[in-house]
């Protein structure tokens, strides 16, 4: 066992967060050790400072040759004489961990980070007679006057590389209101690890957890994302209020969500933003009343868009019905908010039928994004630069994409380009998979269609092209791929064009 655990321990070191590459620690913790300490605890003691909110520890040390083993845990302020001293034990198998709050590392408690003296408990199962070892233990504070740093921001990407990553952005399970048949049948609050393996069999590269003002799943979030080492899980919520909902993505850090007695919008909106996550508005065309209290985007004073970062436009299965999110999201752009549009399911049951109606199953709709690798910071990144695309229907291939090009510039969806007056920009559309189907153009919230001298998609990888000339204001074109029978299965966003 002591071997397999050393083999474990290096099988993490490998795959651990590289913390190191995103900013320097605020301790480093090094010491020796030797034959002394063999099959003994010691403690490493630290000082953890008032207004600390998380803390990221990553451990290392030599002498693995020599067969050295040092086990690793954590204790608070008054240690094992405080019940609530003791914060957890990961013995070899991890080489990092985080402590906060709101959540923890597995093997880990989330709690209150107190101020004081706290220290790293080493427990040292073997060190050889002639063996000295030197440790060394790095120490961040995640504080509440600066962005947090998610132990995912830290994270090696699942998959290296720039390419189009399918995710869904609005899923709930059993820590909001998702629910499932459990094994006798009954109707039981949904485990996360049922919405990671039904996303896996959708084909999907990442998903978003976004449960109702709580960010509880984190926990499970960070014991599954090892298992599930294809699907990157982004911890999210949905910030639900009597006037609107909107989704929250990238953060668990505590945010104060009540929108009442002299809070509005607006402050959500800026805690949010210093926590460094994106936002977006969600199903904003919905009734409000006692069915769906506050689903609809009502609030009052008006919500800054220059605090948004992106529109729900699809969710579930609302797609070309009133409901639809289209037109408020084109009233937006119109107003000059470059705001991404996107899609989510807002699944509460992981077991719905694919094959269903698609209304609510798990990547119906799905969102594309454009990223530099699979890694939460990179999808973050995609999703704000608006180099996305919607595929209603989530199917697992469907592709489309839009550049313009004037004289040496050039600008995809989501980005800008200077068109001057009199100047001609050339745009190219490309489309993946949806033979059959045609192509229709918006400019400034209206068909434009009439600029292509062919909609229409004659084969799998279908490219069309038009001239737009520049008229000396600002514009904003986008297309859509809609079906044989008319129905809406892409929805592309816009390239701005700007005068200067």
């Amino acid at each position: 066992m002591r071997i397999e655990a050393i083999l474990l321990a290096l099988l993490l070191a490998a795959i651990a967060p590289a913390v190191a590459s995103e900013t320097a620690p605020d301790l480093v913790l090094e010491g020796t050790l030797d034959r002394r300490d063999h099959q003994r605890y010691r403690t490493v003691p630290f000082d953890v400072p008032a207004g600390t909110e998380r803390i990221t520890v990553e451990f290392d040390h030599d002498g693995r040759e020599q067969k050295t083993t040092i086990d690793l845990g954590l204790l608070a302020p008054g240690g094992f004489a405080d019940p609530h001293g003791f914060r957890g034990w990961s013995g070899g198998n991890k080489r990092s961990f985080t402590v906060s709050s709101t959540d923890a590392t597995p093997s880990y408690l989330p709690g209150k980070i107190e101020p004081g003296r706290w220290s790293l408990l080493l427990g040292i199962p073997n060190i050889r007679p002639e063996s000295v070892t030197h440790y060394s233990a790095r120490v961040w504070f995640g504080r509440a006057d600066m962005p947090y740093r998610e132990p995912q921001s830290f994270a090696p990407p699942l998959r290296d590389g720039d390419g189009w990553y399918r995710g869904d952005l609005h899923l709930h399970d059993a820590h909001s209101d998702g629910s499932c048949r459990s094994q006798n049948g009954a109707k039981v609050p949904c485990p996360v690890f049922l919405t990671a393996q039904a996303a896996v069999a959708r084909g999907l590269d990442f998903i978003a957890i976004t449960d109702h003002n709580t960010t509880s799943h984190a926990n499970a979030i960070r014991e599954l994302q090892p298992y599930f080492d294809r699907l990157l899980m982004v911890p999210g919520r949905e910030i639900t209020t009597f006037s609107g909902h909107a989704n929250l993505f990238g953060t668990v850090a505590p945010l104060d969500f009540r929108v009442a007695e002299g809070r509005d919008w607006n402050d959500v909106l800026r805690d949010a933003q210093r926590l460094g996550g994106v936002v977006s508005i969600n199903h904003p065309i919905r009734p409000s009343g006692e069915r769906c209290m506050g689903c609809g985007w009502t609030p009052s004073p008006a919500a800054d868009p220059a605090l948004l970062q992106a529109v729900e436009v699809v969710n579930g299965a609302d797609a070309d019905t009133p409901y639809s999110g289209i037109p408020f999201w084109h009233a937006q752009l119109d107003a000059g908010h470059r705001l991404t549009a996107i899609g989510g399911s807002d699944n509460h049951d992981a077991g719905q039928s694919l094959s269903g109606h698609g209304g609510g199953a798990i990547g119906q709709p799905t969102t594309v994004v454009r990223a530099r690798a699979l890694s939460m910071p990179a999808i973050l990144d995609g999703l704000r630069a608006g180099e996305v695309f919607v595929d209603v229907q989530g199917s697992r291939d469907r592709a489309l994409s839009m550049q313009a090009r004037a004289g040496q510039r050039s600008a995809s969806m989501g980005g800008a380009i200077v068109v001057r007056e009199g100047e001609t920009a050339r745009f190219r559309i490309a489309t993946g998979h949806v033979r059959g189907a045609r192509v229709t153009l918006w400019l400034d919230g209206r068909d434009a269609t009439a600029l292509l001298a062919d909609a229409a998609i004659a084969s799998d990888a279908h490219t069309l092209a038009f001239d737009w000339k520049g008229d000396g204001r600002a514009h904003w074109l986008r297309a859509d791929v809609r079906g044989p029978d008319g129905t809406l299965w892409l929805i592309g966003n816009p390239v701005y064009i700007t005068v200067r």
